[in-house]
């Protein structure tokens, strides 16, 4: 028994070090070095991440125009035009693209008849969604940031993947 007592904290030490802690528990806070850490991570990230965009954009036959939300868009203004209201319906179709151009999934995401302030979806595409005219195709570059960000979606985007999102409004 005492074989057993011992080999169970000798496991627990060792599983215990050299780790870091990447979530807090469940109902926990993140201390303000925590938040800082994080904060600093994802600056970083998005600088390397927009500078790798600005590289793919500049070998592109299509012109990209920035938002002010930190993604491109291949409309000038795009931002800039009216912005359809909360609970304004909408029906869209999106499909996802990594920067090799290979598309992600077979089917296209596609919602019917969608209500703003009443769905969920990557903060780029909601915001785009904001902008498009009925019956218009864009397509968006995408910040890891603004789209799975750090946890991916736990099917086939891993975590920090900038993504190409060829989006239509139906």
């Amino acid at each position: 028994m005492k074989k057993i007592l011992f080999i169970s904290v000798i496991s627990l030490l060792s599983c215990s070090r050299n780790t870091q802690t990447a979530h807090p528990p469940v109902g926990g806070v993140l201390s303000q070095k925590d938040l800082d850490v994080s904060k600093n991570r994802m600056r970083n990230l998005n600088e390397i991440e927009r500078g790798q965009i600005q590289d793919w954009i500049s070998g592109q036959p299509v012109k990209f125009y920035p938002t002010q939300l930190n993604y491109w868009v291949t409309v000038e203004g795009y931002d800039k035009r009216e912005r359809r209201t909360d609970d304004s319906p909408i029906s869209y179709s999106y499909d996802l693209y990594d920067f090799d151009q290979t598309r992600i999934y077979d089917q296209p995401f596609e919602r019917r008849e969608a209500r703003f302030g009443h769905f969920d979806e990557l903060k780029a595409v909601e915001n785009a969604l904001r902008f498009i005219h009925d019956g218009e195709e864009v397509t968006l570059l995408v910040p890891s940031s603004l789209a799975y960000g750090t946890f991916g979606d736990e099917k086939k985007i891993d975590n920090d993947i900038p993504l190409i999102v060829k989006l239509k409004a139906l």
